[in-house]
């Protein structure tokens, strides 16, 4: 009797998590919710006439907010929602667009799109001084040999949406440019995106080591949770990540720049509430943004961190979101890494091999191959996704990384040609 009491007292909570149906990342989600007796629903990213063949009790498009909103709203009479969490960039804003109609944690819907659409990125983090590259928005449909003249070098040729550093392609001639502003042209026209009204990002390349920043914003106060150092150099012509390792081994008072500098970023695109992901280089006169986001790292990058006392980064976007009490946000003292393992050919994955040998490798805690085999793999810039991912932990981050390049020396992956289509 005092248990239902109790119950009624204080009902369940109910999470909304917004998720494509490739996603990696739901059942890091889905396992904090449980921990924390949470609620999930899932609302996946279908046409609503899909829903039932799925499964799913809520089915929305992403490609329009407006209707995703409205479907989301009118679940929500008959299932109240404590919170709404959008795991991908393509959720963000139908997160930020339903949440501010339901009256919960929010970013505005504008910082959203901001956040997503690197041109006006840019121009606000611009406009509030935020360090940031030179950058000029050029039309898909212009000149490629023309706008060579009028950009200074190295530069990065960017899209504006795309994330994975799928498309960003360094140039550092006028030719090389034009190169790169074709490729990036076939890559958008082939995702579908129209030759007229859509444009491109040209900024200038900025020197230095590479960091990412994990934070997390309540009410635009933001505190950063971890900084991931990138030892492998980012150079280009394509910027593919590797390896991830934290702590930081970068001294404090660049750490503690790197943290004003993303919180400035966050407040002038204007997020205020729920995780932020921000890309950032470093040099002599200190930290510059390039990319920040308004959702939690990508893939499976956040198995290695740890918080307090055994607390997930999903566990604490959760009681973020729900304004529960955090007990401890301090990183775990153990260090720890990942790497994001790089495709290194197009073609055909037929299989993969050193898999148990990679896994004996000291400090490795796991493997996972992601691909399939007989699936058709495509490096950057046209790819948008690794083979897998390594998992490692250690006394220090060195140790770490090197455990994550042992592991992966072992690993052999037989790629093979693709047959051509005959017609």
């Amino acid at each position: 009797m005092a248990d239902s009491i109790l119950a009624m007292t204080h009902p369940r909570k109910r999470l909304l998590l917004l998720v494509t149906p490739s996603t990696y990342r739901a059942e890091a989600f889905c396992v904090a919710a449980e921990k924390l007796d949470v609620e999930v629903v899932r609302g996946l990213d279908l046409p609503q006439e899909l829903a039932e063949q799925w499964g799913v009790p809520l089915a929305v498009s992403f490609a329009d907010p407006n209707a995703a909103t409205q479907a989301i709203v009118a679940y929500a009479k008959d299932h109240p929602l404590d919170a709404i969490i959008p795991v991908d960039d393509s959720a963000t804003l139908v997160a930020a667009q339903a949440g501010a109609a339901l009256g919960l944690a929010h970013n505005p819907p504008e910082a959203a799109e901001a956040a997503r659409d690197k041109g006006i990125m840019r121009r606000l983090m611009d406009a509030a001084g935020v360090p940031c590259p030179v950058f000029r928005c050029f039309p898909l449909a212009g000149d490629p040999d023309e706008i060579a003249r009028e950009v200074s070098y190295p530069c990065v040729v960017k899209p504006l949406r795309l994330s994975g550093s799928r498309g960003v392609i360094r140039a550092d001639t006028p030719g090389q440019f034009t190169q790169a502003f074709n490729r990036l042209k076939r890559i958008l026209l082939g995702d579908g995106y129209s030759l007229e009204g859509t444009d491109i990002l040209v900024e200038d390349f900025i020197p230095g080591v590479e960091v990412a920043l994990e934070g997390l914003l309540t009410s635009g106060v933001m505190r950063t949770l971890t900084i991931f150092d990138k030892p492998d150099p980012l150079d280009g012509p394509f910027f593919e990540e590797t390896i991830y390792t934290t702590p930081s081994r970068l001294p404090e008072a660049t750490q503690r720049a790197i943290s004003e500098c993303a919180a400035a970023a966050a407040q002038s695109v204007g997020l205020r509430d729920g995780p932020v992901h921000a890309e950032l280089r470093v040099n002599e006169r200190g930290p510059w943004m390039l990319e920040i986001a308004g959702r939690s790292i990508g893939g499976l990058c956040s198995t290695i961190l740890e918080f307090g006392a055994g607390m997930s980064l999903e566990e604490l976007i959760l009681r973020n979101a729900l304004r529960m009490e955090t007990p401890s946000a301090d990183l775990a003292t153990q260090a720890a890494g990942v790497m994001m393992i790089p495709i290194p050919k197009g073609g055909m994955l037929h299989a993969v091999s050193g898999i148990e040998e990679a896994r004996a490798t000291p400090h490795v805690e796991g493997i996972e191959i992601s691909v399939k085999p007989h699936t058709e793999i495509v490096p950057l810039p046209e790819g948008a996704s690794y083979l897998g991912f390594i998992f490692a932990r250690a006394e220090t981050p060195a140790e770490a990384e090197a455990a994550l390049r042992a592991a992966h020396a072992h690993l052999r992956f037989d790629i093979r040609p693709m047959l051509p289509v005959l017609r």
